[in-house]
């Protein structure tokens, strides 16, 4: 039995991204993207300003008249979202946490998807692999993508107490939720996607040592990170001495937020990480798009496939 709550939420984006994929993004979601290939349609007599390559020279000559291939582009591709849904996701200070910013996205991107006659594929992971639904058709496989990133919960660990040891960390303190393994998830996507794929990465890319797993990834499918922020990624509040916690390690440290120094020493140091990531996807030419907690996640993604059309035109 799906519960009350969870129904109720997947209602709501059901409604709110299906509107939203038809009137906002079909168009540009459909030039933004290259098929797999190109298929063979008909043959039809050459035209000034055909190219030359393009004569079929046997059926030229059985007609004693020249005659060009026409092609057209195989539209059906095959999306993935690999969503990171490590103990992190679950932080958010303005409209929503990272995990329903998570939902919304890949509600919006599935919709847009099998409005092009696209399959929809779904990866999770934590610290490990946790969930594959293979690539399908059908209103009712978006929601049952929205529904697994919506109801997760992570492979469950043996309790304080109970019969086996609970896992700990250095410092002997039990974590609190699953860990971010961002390596780990890009490859069960390109373990589990054999065929080229549109790959939709969500995650806040707050990890390490996953820039060999992205780049192998990135030659096989067509990549795009989807970065979610909050405003307290970048910035500590001035509210005097307080204690952080993260929620994947349980590890707790005191800190004085009313100090400038402090305040800025982790703005620049998270400026940093944000800089060296950018710069990484640069290198490896993908498409990135950040969205924000308490924002729109509808106007950056229209804003990176309209940017990727006209890029595409020209």
């Amino acid at each position: 039995m799906i519960p009350k709550e969870l129904l109720a939420a997947l209602r709501t984006i059901e409604i709110q991204t299906a509107r939203l994929a038809n009137e906002q993004l079909s168009g540009t979601y459909a030039s933004s993207f290259k098929g797999q290939g190109l298929a063979f349609r008909e043959v039809r007599p050459y035209q000034p300003g055909d190219d030359v390559r393009t004569i079929d020279w046997n059926v030229s000559a059985r007609m004693n008249e020249a005659f060009v291939k026409v092609f057209v582009e195989e539209r059906e591709m095959t999306v993935m979202v690999a969503v990171d849904m490590s103990e992190s996701q679950r932080f958010g200070t303005r409209r929503v946490e990272k995990a329903h910013v998570a939902s919304e996205v890949a509600a919006l991107l599935a919709f847009s998807a099998i409005r092009n006659n696209d399959r929809v594929g779904l990866v999770l992971g934590t610290n490990r692999l946790e969930r594959v639904v293979p690539p399908k058709k059908g209103e009712k496989h978006v929601m049952r993508v929205v529904r697994e990133i919506l109801g997760f919960s992570p492979t469950l660990r043996a309790p304080a107490g109970g019969m086996f040891p609970s896992p700990r960390n250095a410092r002997g303190v039990p974590p609190l939720g699953a860990a971010t393994d961002l390596k780990g998830l890009i490859e069960g996507l390109t373990l589990v996607s054999r065929r080229r794929s549109i790959a939709f990465l969500v995650s806040d890319f707050m990890a390490e040592g996953y820039e060999r797993a992205l780049a192998l990834a990135a030659a096989k499918h067509d990549v795009v990170p989807v970065v979610l922020h909050d405003a307290r990624d970048d910035e500590l509040p001035d509210v005097g001495l307080a204690t952080f916690q993260d929620l994947e390690t349980g590890e707790s440290v005191l800190v004085d937020t009313s100090a400038a120094e402090v305040r800025a020493h982790y703005k620049k140091g998270m400026h940093a990480i944000r800089a060296a990531r950018i710069a990484m996807f640069r290198k490896l030419g993908l498409d990135s798009v950040e969205i924000d907690t308490g924002g729109s996640f509808v106007r950056p993604l229209r804003d990176l496939f309209a940017r990727r059309g006209r890029r595409m035109r020209r």
